[in-house]
């Protein structure tokens, strides 16, 4: 059994991709790469084909992580049938989510709902990469063990 995850954020070049690769270094490290398989996208197309922003790339390089090769790509029609977890990281792409597919065959929620609820803010916007890695973290860590859960 394969679980699929598929964080999402507006442009997917702040948020999502420091998601993405936050949640892949966890599942690495807990042995289960074979069983999860993480993605990111955004609810716009403004991005499109672009890098990692160069702040949260710093971020993650600081905490070992690389996300080398990374390119921004739109939320699609496919992805609610590919993803088993669709996973966004605020109140207006959660929304643009459900615009897009309002009853969804997998899960969508909030990442901030496996750790406590609220939103993950804007780096972009607040400047704060590192409380956005920091609340990322923390979701990723709970949806990881709800993921866990439905592995075993």
């Amino acid at each position: 059994m394969t679980v699929s995850v598929l964080f999402v954020c507006h442009g997917n070049i702040c948020r999502s991709p420091l998601a993405e690769f936050v949640f892949k270094d966890m599942v690495e490290k807990e042995g289960l790469s074979g069983k999860i398989y993480v993605e990111s996208a955004g609810t716009s197309g403004y991005h499109i084909g672009d890098p990692v922003d160069r702040r949260s790339a710093e971020v993650m390089r600081r905490h070992g992580i690389s996300c080398a090769g990374k390119k921004s790509r739109q939320l699609e029609f496919k992805d609610f049938d590919e993803f088993d977890y669709i996973i966004a990281m605020d109140n207006e792409n959660m929304e643009n989510i459900r615009y897009l597919r309002p009853n969804p065959g997998c899960t969508v929620r909030l990442l901030m709902d496996y750790a406590g609820g609220g939103i993950v803010d804007d780096p972009y916007f607040t400047l704060d990469f590192d409380k956005a890695y920091d609340d990322i973290s923390k979701g990723c860590r709970g949806l990881l063990e709800t993921i866990k859960k439905d592995l075993s």
